[in-house]
């Protein structure tokens, strides 16, 4: 005799099929951005600064001040994925009662994703950090392009906003705004990224979550 499978256990295979299909989908998409970002950074076959990074970080140095530097540097740290990756784990429990099946693991898997594409696109591009200035924090030892705490905190808000329970209303929208901003300034202003790289990677963060929550969302 034939046992069949319960419905919901057909329903969750499913879910997990179209989510691996989506997560293959958009991460490309996202890998695609960051391809196009690399072709910009190359320049006569060297992967270096370009003239507007030196100009944008020439600026950002001459505007250091004690109390910034102290203000930037903790703030930089909203970028970690040992910060984000825990928050959107909890948050994650917290939504799991909301919305389509699945739509509660869009966040983890939003910063995890993009943590990982990023530091693919750091390997593959192998762009030096910034060496014009000091840097004000200990300089990471990983490469530069693109941003991992750029990409993965766009990751994070754009996850954050979209997934089924958050609610974030229009202070939540600009609240999580305001602290990608953040992050991405801090980089810049510390002196350990260039600004191609901090754009690529806030670009493909949010191509990623975009894709990935349209593919989540798309099962009834």
């Amino acid at each position: 005799m034939q046992i069949a499978r319960p419905a919901s256990r057909d329903a969750l295979g499913g879910l997990v099929d179209t989510m691996l299909a989506g997560a293959v989908a958009f991460w490309s998409m996202a890998g695609l951005a960051m391809w196009l970002g690399a072709r910009v950074v190359y320049t006569d076959g060297i992967c270096r600064g370009l003239d507007f990074d030196h100009e944008v970080l020439a600026v950002l140095q001459a505007l250091q001040r004690p109390w910034l530097d102290a203000i930037l540097t903790g703030a930089t740290w909203l970028g970690s994925i040992a910060i984000l990756l825990p928050v959107a784990l909890a948050l994650s429990w917290r939504y799991r009662r909301h919305g389509p099946p699945g739509t509660a693991l869009l966040l983890p898997i939003a910063v995890g994703g993009a943590s990982l594409l990023a530091h693919a696109g750091k390997f593959w591009v192998a762009r030096p950090r910034p060496d014009m200035y000091p840097a004000l924090i200990s300089m990471p030892a990983d490469l530069s392009f693109p941003s991992a705490h750029a990409m993965q905190i766009t990751a994070f808000a754009f996850a954050w906003v979209l997934a089924a329970g958050s609610r974030p209303g229009w202070a939540g929208v600009i609240a999580a705004a305001l602290i990608v901003l953040a992050v991405a300034f801090s980089r810049l202003y510390l002196q350990v990224h260039f600004p191609s790289d901090v754009a690529i990677g806030m670009i493909a963060g949010a191509t990623w979550v975009l894709g990935l929550r349209l593919a989540l969302g798309a099962r009834p």
